[in-house]
């Protein structure tokens, strides 16, 4: 259920310029959407595993956070990565 080695690497290589730039903002963005449609998928077999839907909470306001960092700090990237991962419509 979580993103193996090589799917992190390849996010963060689209998104974060190199595999290794694991701390850029879009990189972090795009590997907390990967896990979201993760878990979502994970929900609409398991409706009831609600200690699953508070870890999706979670990860969708940590998400939600460094949207809003990114959109303060730099725009135009924040339109762009929207975009990429068609998000927020």
């Amino acid at each position: 259920m979580s993103v193996t080695k090589e799917k992190k690497a390849n996010i963060f290589a689209n998104f974060g310029g190199k595999e290794t730039n694991t701390g850029s903002i879009e990189g972090q963005i795009a590997l907390l959407t990967e896990r979201i449609a993760q878990i979502s998928g994970h929900l609409q077999q398991n409706k009831k595993d609600f200690s699953t839907h508070r870890g999706l909470m979670q990860l969708v306001g940590k998400r939600r956070r460094l949207l809003n960092y990114l959109q303060k700090h730099n725009l135009q990237g924040y339109r762009t990565l929207i975009e990429k991962l068609g998000i927020r419509k």
